[in-house]
């Protein structure tokens, strides 16, 4: 468990760490700099850098957790790797289930395989499931989550390097969109996200901007159109004892 600085989570949670390039919104991935990084410093979770790992001793921490988190599952990995092994998957769900007062937020680019595991789970309110969509090329992965029984379902378009003028929204409850950052980062393109946040406004679909990036993205800020979108999903998600609903 690590605090993050990611702004539309404030936790991350990584059973599992490693993975592998499958599409373009991979090629310059931020989680294998830093697991090499951290393989360097002599972090024991990650002796073998950015090869696939599960890590069963992660699995207890949630329960530890004080009042109620927003939580991204994975930062470092992706839970639905061909790799890992359903029962492990299922063993996260558990511990998921098992702690309605977190919200634990999923993000995936194996959205077909998330699909053919669907009945295999406990879609609680509290999990939160979501697909990254760099450009038009991968939108046949909303055709896959919107099919799963996820009770909140969002898009990660970050790093958006290209138009989404196909993008449609029915069944999506949030949009995340982000430029690129890091040493050499692809443009993005301010139309590009004009569009999308029309495209959310017109579908009454909570909107998040989340960075414009760049090699200096702290000096590009988040602004769009003078304002920040700091826009959550709307449906409220019942959650026991002292936990506030999230809503737009």
């Amino acid at each position: 468990m690590a605090q993050s600085s990611i702004e539309w989570t404030e936790m991350t949670w990584n059973p599992t760490t490693g993975c592998n390039k499958i599409s373009a919104g991979c090629k310059f991935c931020y989680a294998e700099v830093m697991a090499k990084r951290l393989q360097a410093m002599g972090v024991e979770k990650y002796q073998s850098g950015f090869e696939l790992a599960t890590h069963k001793d992660s699995l207890r921490i949630p329960y530890t957790w004080g009042g109620s988190k927003m939580v991204f599952v994975n930062s470092m990995s992706d839970l639905f790797h061909k790799d890992i092994p359903l029962s492990f998957i299922k063993d996260v769900f558990k511990v998921m289930n098992e702690n309605p007062q977190h919200i634990f937020q999923i993000l995936t680019k194996r959205a077909d395989l998330l699909l053919r595991y669907n009945e295999e789970f406990n879609w609680t309110p509290n999990i939160w499931m979501g697909v990254s969509i760099e450009d038009s090329r991968v939108l046949d992965r909303i055709d896959y989550l919107i099919q799963t029984d996820a009770f909140i379902k969002f898009l990660s378009c970050e790093p958006l390097i290209g138009p989404l003028d196909n993008l449609d929204l029915i069944g999506i409850d949030w949009v995340i969109v982000g430029g690129e950052s890091g040493r050499n980062p692809r443009p993005i393109n301010k139309e590009w996200v004009i569009d999308i946040q029309q495209k959310c406004q017109q579908a009454k679909v909570a909107f998040f901007f989340k960075q414009w990036g760049g090699r200096r993205k702290k000096e590009a800020g988040r602004m769009l159109n003078g304002r920040t979108y700091n826009e959550m999903p709307n449906k409220r998600v019942s959650i026991p004892l002292t936990c506030v609903c999230i809503q737009k």
